[in-house]
């Protein structure tokens, strides 16, 4: 789950990372108001959604007057932001950010994330900040610092130290990247989250060290424990598709294929996909329907997967285990009636014979597979053939 750049500052800064002044509006008015009430004489208005590249789209304005900061509000909210992470479709900016701009005189990268290959939270720095890392590495990879944290001990200060003096840093600003530092990885480590990225952190001239920029993104399966984290979802700026999974207990991430695909098992899900793709076909998403799916989740499952316009054929892959084939086949049966696009159906496991059974004295246009290599090849000539169909009947 990803929040806003305003709820992530305020998570980090309970930790003692330092963040500049900052207060979210809602309407021109409230952000005019904000920035009277915060003062100074130079403000960043800045767009609340969630991805990255915000600057270079525009989302982000410095404003020197009242009435700036009123245009630039009403400039950004109800804009579509498009930028380099949220694809061409953009997203819908409902909040602004309305921040004091504090002149800084560097800027820093930092970043804390989950290394699932060695099992250790990976902290990333760079001297060089205010671009994605992808840039840094390229251009200038001499920069990247890097540490690993030892779950039993934690991120020591000396670690902490090693990074800030590693980044050029003078020693009062040392001790006070050190406060950032340490205060971003007990963030991360006590809310379960799997990315913490502060882009910059700059220092000012008076030799402060200020989180300008915040990205946090959190553990779906650990949100039970942190209630106050939950509420932070904003479904608007998720995949519509991904929200709707999410209510029915489906784990569900879009992709860009038209082969819709409802699978129990994230390893059997990803074996699937990589067999769409060999059989020369792209998969249209990623959808595990968990081990004790009811007919009812299955039949959710069809119409998040439907929901998805690109979608020429669906190919349902079901290996039985705690799940039962009868139920699944009870689930595609409810949900296929009336179906318009091609369905291919493999199921293997705990009552396969009933579930088989089912499917077969359905009526429906259902086929079937043998094993996954062939529900694979006939899902990518199902798709195909669906294909060249539409386009012949387009004028």
């Amino acid at each position: 789950m990803d929040i806003h750049e305003f709820q992530a500052k305020e998570l980090l800064s309970g930790f003692g990372v330092p963040i500049p002044l900052g207060i979210v509006a809602y309407s021109a008015d409230q952000a005019v108001f904000i920035a009277t009430e915060l003062g100074g004489s130079l403000w960043a208005v800045k767009a609340q959604v969630h991805a990255g590249g915000r600057g270079k789209a525009g989302g982000i304005k410095l404003c020197r007057t009242h009435h700036e900061v009123a245009a630039a509000a009403r400039e950004l909210l109800g804009k579509n932001l498009v930028t380099d992470q949220t694809g061409p479709e953009g997203k819908i900016v409902q909040r602004v950010y309305v921040e004091v701009a504090e002149p800084f005189e560097r800027e820093i990268y930092l970043g804390f994330v989950l290394d699932r290959k060695i099992q250790r939270i990976r902290v990333i720095a760079s001297a060089y900040g205010g671009m994605e890392i992808e840039d840094i590495a390229q251009g200038r990879p001499e920069s990247i610092l890097q540490c690993q944290i030892e779950p039993a001990v934690g991120m020591q200060p000396f670690q902490a130290r090693e990074l800030a003096f590693g980044l050029g840093l003078n020693i009062k600003q040392v001790s006070r990247a050190v406060t950032a530092i340490l205060g971003c990885y007990r963030a991360f480590r006590d809310l379960d989250a799997t990315m913490v990225e502060i882009n910059p952190l700059v220092v000012t001239r008076d030799d402060r060290v200020l989180a300008l920029d915040a990205k946090m993104s959190f553990d779906d399966n650990a949100l039970f424990r942190h209630p106050t984290v939950a509420e932070m979802r904003d479904p608007k700026q998720e995949d519509p598709r991904e929200a709707q999974a999410v209510q029915h207990g489906l784990n569900y991430v879009g992709l860009s294929g038209d082969i819709g695909c409802i699978i129990n098992g994230a390893g059997l899900a990803m074996a699937t996909m990589d067999m769409i793709k060999y059989a020369g076909g792209e998969p249209a998403n990623f959808l595990d329907v968990g081990g004790g799916a009811s007919p009812e989740r299955v039949a959710e499952a069809f119409r998040v997967v439907l929901s998805d316009q690109k979608v020429k054929a669906i190919l349902v892959n079901i290996f039985a285990g705690i799940n039962r084939c009868d139920w699944i086949a009870q689930g595609v049966v409810q949900a296929a009636a009336g179906l318009k696009i091609p369905l291919i159906v493999r199921l293997a496991g705990t009552n396969v014979d009933a579930g088989q059974r089912i499917i077969r004295e359905s009526g429906l246009s259902i086929i079937s597979a043998a094993d996954l290599a062939d529900a694979a090849q006939k899902a990518v000539a199902a798709a195909r053939g669906a294909a060249q169909a539409t386009s012949q009947r387009v004028p």
